[in-house]
């Protein structure tokens, strides 16, 4: 089994890192910096409590100034590189909300190493205005962790990240940011592009669906980005996001063999699926299968996910074949409940063959 992200924190990375403050500040406490980490209750602390822990600690037992702790940062900084050291950034959303300048300066620095893109949230709904001005600026840097920070830090839902009320309410603000990187040249920037419009799209998704329109053509990079950046809307079949990348409705698409066996299984096990679509004679076009899949809740209700099986153009008249297994075995995001789940066909955003699996309680034998 992998180990747990957490992980990543442990003892001797404490004990090097600590000797690389000392090395900056001799005055530096080592033994009560790795005490104040590893003390009570470390070993229940997840991610980012850990981190947290480690930024505490810092606070601690660094000079009181924050000008004079962080100067202390900067000087070991550079040799501080990866996800680790992510507790730098978070040092500076602790203790320098207050001095605006100094540490917006050290975040861009930080982002480098790790990443900001936490860490400059306070200062986002502290000032937005003020900060979204920084992070267009921020948008024209030579740096791609730099140009990243001004697309990821505004992201209005942001993972592991509070939310930002005010950009989900309107995210007009954020969208020339976008506009300054939807064609950057590193695919790191470009992919947090995709994700805050994704991001966008799940509480404005006309206004997506109209910067998709404004944005496709324009460049090969930009037209990734909005592929990437409109997948919810292509799971949810949006009829203008379908339209836009080349799927139809799949008027002629006739379903010749849909099967899944076996129909009765037991929580942890599998079925399998084939399925076989004759597209009309004519032009060819693009078809875009799914699974969709309807888990039962404890309340007998149903909810559906979808799993992208393929996407091509195909032949006028040409018959697509294929299949594969899936899994009811429990997982760490999904629990199965007893009872009927059915499997649907789904071509352009449309179900088009539908059939029932009878999940039965892990262990118990088919009747």
């Amino acid at each position: 089994m992998a180990e747990p992200l957490k992980a990543i924190y442990h003892e001797a990375f404490i004990q090097s890192f600590a000797d690389k403050v000392k090395g900056a500040y001799p005055s530096f406490d080592q033994q009560a910096f790795i005490e104040a980490v590893l003390g009570p209750g470390w070993e229940e602390l997840e991610l980012k409590g850990r981190m947290r822990r480690i930024t505490l600690s810092l606070g601690a037992t660094l000079p009181s100034e924050y000008e004079r702790a962080l100067d202390i940062l900067l000087a070991i900084y550079d040799t501080c590189s990866g996800f680790p050291y992510i507790f730098f950034p978070d040092f500076v959303e602790v203790y320098g909300v207050e001095d605006w300048e100094r540490s917006i300066a050290a975040l861009a620095k930080f982002t480098r190493m790790s990443s900001s893109e936490f860490a400059v949230r306070p200062f986002l709904r502290m000032d937005q205005d003020r900060m979204l001005a920084q992070m267009l600026e921020w948008a024209d840097h030579p740096d791609e962790h730099v140009r990243r920070l001004a697309s990821e830090g505004c992201r209005p839902r942001l993972p592991w990240a509070d939310a930002l009320p005010a950009l989900k309410r309107d995210p007009e603000p954020v969208i020339p940011i976008l506009e300054k990187l939807k064609a950057d040249p590193s695919d790191y920037v470009r992919r947090s592009v995709a994700n805050n419009l994704n991001d966008i799209s799940k509480d404005h998704p006309q206004r997506v669906v109209e910067i998709a329109k404004a944005w496709i053509g324009d460049n090969a990079h930009t037209d990734w980005v909005l592929r990437h950046a409109c997948r919810g809307l292509l799971k949810a079949a949006h009829p203008e996001i379908l339209a836009l990348f080349g799927m139809a409705p799949p008027t002629g698409v006739a379903i010749e063999s849909w099967t899944v066996t076996p129909s009765t299984v037991a929580i942890g096990d599998s079925v399998r699926f084939r399925y076989a679509i004759r597209v009309p004679q004519g032009e060819p076009i693009k078809l875009r299968i799914e699974l969709a899949a309807y888990f039962v809740r404890t309340t007998g209700k149903y909810y559906r996910k979808l799993f992208k099986l393929s996407e091509k153009v195909v032949y006028g008249g040409s018959l697509q074949e294929g299949g594969r297994s899936f899994s009811y075995a429990d997982l760490s995001t999904r629990k199965h409940h007893p009872g009927p789940h059915k499997l649907a066909l789904v071509v352009n955003g449309q179900e088009l063959a539908v059939d029932e699996v009878m999940l039965l309680a892990a262990g118990e034998p088919a009747p």
